[in-house]
Formats: C-alpha cells, structure tokens, sequence
C-alpha cells in the first residue's frame, strides 16, 4: 500500500518561509519523479514544482520561481519544499504526488502523470 504523508504547513505572514516534507512508503522513492501542487478555494489544482529521480533536474511553475526549492533525499523516502517569500496568493492545500512510469511521457506539470498523492498540508499565508 502506498502512502504519501505530507507534513509542514501552517499559517504564516507575508515574507515568511515554509518547509513542506512528504514521507512516501510502499513503492520505491527513487524510482519516483516527485511533484508539488496546490489548490486554492474554487480553483483547480495547479502545478508548483516537480523533481527527477535522482533529483538532478527541477522544474517549475512561474509563479514560484526564484522563491521556492524542490529537493529530496532518497535516503529518507523524503521529498521536500522549500518556500521563502511568501505570498498570501500561495494560500492553498500543498499536495505531493509520486509519479507512475507508466505516464511518463505525460509533461511533469500535469496531474495525471502522477499515480499516487497525499492528503494535503493547509499553507495559509496572511498578508
């Protein structure tokens, strides 16, 4: 059974920074492209950042860029966002998603390349 449990989020003020993690069990991690994303009260779910399997290639939404660092470490089952200059716009529930090999071909900012997900970290940024 494959778990992802997000963990890190909160209510924070404008300019400050967040440290999102997601624990994954029951498939392998490092055979796992890891993505980041969000929703927003009445918006659809939107990419943030996503990372290879090794973790040598990152990728980004614009909105975040420059603010916000995708890592993880194979070692601990973990992947990571770092999130610095805050923004209230960045008010959303944060969600991991372990990639399948299966939608490989389907581009990383997708949801549908990703075959599991976490139930969610609120972030709540208060301007």
């Amino acid at each position: 059974q494959v778990q992802l449990v997000e963990s890190g989020g909160g209510l924070v003020q404008a300019g400050d920074s967040l440290r999102l993690s997601c624990v994954v069990s029951g498939r392998s991690f490092s055979g796992s492209d890891m993505g980041w994303f969000r929703q927003a009260p009445g918006k659809e779910r939107e990419f943030v950042a996503a990372i290879s399997r090794s973790g040598g290639s990152t990728f980004y939404a614009d909105s975040v860029k420059g603010r916000f660092t995708i890592s993880r470490d194979n070692a601990k089952n973990t992947a990571y966002l770092q999130m610095n200059s805050l923004k209230p716009e960045d008010t959303a529930v944060y969600y991991c998603a372990a990639g399948d090999p299966r939608y490989s071909i389907i581009p990383r900012a997708s949801p549908a390349r990703y075959g599991y997900w976490g139930q969610g970290t609120q972030v709540t940024v208060s301007s």
